[in-house]
């Protein structure tokens, strides 16, 4: 028997986010232990090369390498996800991506030198990158449109918890002497992605996607079980049923799609839109700060334990800050939330830059407590104030882009190309994500504070552009949405402007009370459009 409770599905299908999570923080928590530093170690110093401890660790290139391999699965991942997707379908697309998780896992927590480490991550990245583009995909085509927002941006919860829950387990793993210090973690992190493969079972399937392989009851029954509570006549389940009907209608003339399909000129504006939401999500600096905390933190005096346990409070507060953004996201709407987001954003990044470029200096070529990485010191209260920038920059995120980047780019695409235009936008979200984890590394050896500067100018760059392209989507269905960038009033390929878009309401739709007539007039228009 299907799960036909919309919340307890989305909990099942964010799991695949919290994957993500997991990865972060497995290798963020433990890239700094000496356990993982002598056992991958490079030199100059520690064994094999001599008895100095701390050991040097892998060289900063290839850390970054390891680092951004993940990414580099994912990016690939996120592609390929948009043909899984539409040939098997959301779910079963989300059940590869488990399997895969566990393989992944079984090299990287078996891994005998860096190669090895790095294709497990490799294999992990395909999972993250089917799952991120394809889990948003599964939740935003079964939810209504009042809620669609905090259970699409659940995954991004999923994330933060992830990232939280495999911090403590690497922490507590790090007092376990010798290479099961990694290892332990490395291999548990395994357990949600059997949990997610078992819950998929007993999920639907997305009625979109059965309504695009004209499996009309099937899509029915998945309706009247998720938004009629059994009933089939209920006046929502009517209502959507028919737009999806109407939208399928519509596209029939269309072949199935290719990638090329979202660069024509009627849809490169919504493609760009999608592919910049993750793109800024990456520029923001956000996950250099997730991955790399530890570097940054030693910069300002923390050693050991305080190390650790000081990194784990942006943890917390990631997940604390991301619940006023699920509980309010579809009141707030997108584009004030982001643009919020990105102001406070530049703020601490461009006060984190200045405090160091004021208060600190080059610790030399061996970095602070023999990191390269962190290559500049800061002492005192200047220090101080170093952490709590980065732990409000954290919160500033946490509550604007974290969910809002997974949230977005599903709502923007007609049904026919959204399984593919989310994996376009997704796989630009790891490509970013790839070059940032192999750049952030040398970036903080070479350039220093002044790579707080670059990350604080994307912030600037991201507000002006989100405020003046980026329209309203909160409360409105999938199919009205496309009436948006359709608006013969607005520009040609743009639609109605983005400054003019409002947060819609939708919940005396969802509850049956909504116009019939307007209702009747708009699958009229839609029917004459595809005639």
């Amino acid at each position: 028997m299907a799960v036909g409770n919309i919340y307890l599905i989305s909990a099942i299908a964010v799991i695949g986010g919290g994957l993500f999570g997991f990865d972060i923080s497995s290798m963020s928590a433990i890239l700094g232990t000496n356990e993982y530093k002598c056992y991958f170690n490079q030199g100059p110093d520690g064994p094999p090369y001599n008895n100095i401890i701390p050991c040097s660790g892998p060289k900063a290139n290839v850390q970054g390498g390891i680092t951004a391999s993940m990414a580099g699965g994912s990016w690939l991942g996120a592609l390929i996800s948009g043909f899984f997707s539409d040939i098997l379908g959301r779910k079963k697309a989300i059940m590869i991506g488990s399997v895969l998780w566990c393989i992944g896992s079984i090299i990287v927590c078996a891994s005998q030198n860096i190669g090895m480490l790095i294709v497990g991550r490799i294999i992990n990245g395909l999972c993250v990158g089917i799952c991120s583009a394809q889990v948003p995909v599964y939740i935003s085509e079964l939810a209504p449109p009042s809620k669609r927002g905090r259970l699409v941006g659940a995954q991004q919860w999923a994330i933060t918890w992830g990232i939280l829950i495999m911090f403590y387990i690497s922490y507590g793993s790090s007092f376990i002497n010798g290479a099961a210090a990694f290892r332990v973690p490395w291999g548990l992190q395994m357990i949600p992605a059997i949990i997610l493969f078992g819950g998929m079972m007993f999920l639907p399937e997305s009625p979109r996607w059965l309504a695009r392989k004209d499996r009309w009851e099937d899509c029915h029954a998945v309706l009247t079980l998720v938004h009629g509570h059994g009933d089939p006549n209920s006046p929502f389940v009517q209502r959507e049923f028919q737009d999806i009907k109407d939208m399928c209608e519509f596209e029939r003339n269309n072949a199935d799609v290719t990638y090329l399909e979202l660069l024509k000129p009627n849809m490169i504006n919504r493609t760009h839109i999608g592919v910049f939401t993750q793109i800024w999500s990456q520029l923001t600096g956000m996950n250099v700060m997730m991955y790399y905390i530890t570097y940054v933190f030693t910069m300002a005096g923390l050693t050991g334990n305080n190390l650790l346990v000081s990194s784990s409070i942006q943890y917390v507060i990631n997940v604390m800050m991301t619940i006023p953004a699920l509980i309010f996201v579809d009141r707030w709407g997108r584009r004030p939330t982001l643009l919020i987001g990105a102001l406070f954003m530049m703020t601490w990044l461009f006060a984190n830059g200045g405090i160091l470029k004021s208060y600190g200096h080059y610790a030399g070529p061996e970095g602070v407590d023999n990191t390269p990485e962190a290559s500049w010191s800061v002492v005192g209260p200047p220090s101080k104030a170093v952490i709590a920038c980065s732990y409000l920059f954290v919160a500033s995120y946490a509550i604007s882009f974290g969910p809002v980047s997974w949230i977005y780019p599903p709502e923007l695409y007609p049904l026919r190309v959204r399984g593919k235009a989310v994996a376009l936008a997704t796989s630009a979200n790891w490509a970013f994500n790839f070059a940032l984890g192999y750049f952030v590394p040398p970036a903080f050896e070479n350039i220093k504070w002044e790579t707080y500067m670059v990350f604080g100018t994307f912030c600037a760059a991201m507000f002006i552009h989100i405020f003046f392209l980026f329209p309203e989507t909160a409360g409105k269905t999938l199919e009205e949405v496309e009436d948006l960038f359709t608006d013969p009033k607005g520009p040609k390929y743009i639609g109605t402007l983005a400054w003019k878009t409002r947060v819609s309401n939708a919940s005396t739709l969802e509850h049956g009370d909504f116009d019939e007539e307007k209702l009747a007039a708009v699958h009229r228009e839609v029917r004459s459009d595809s005639e």
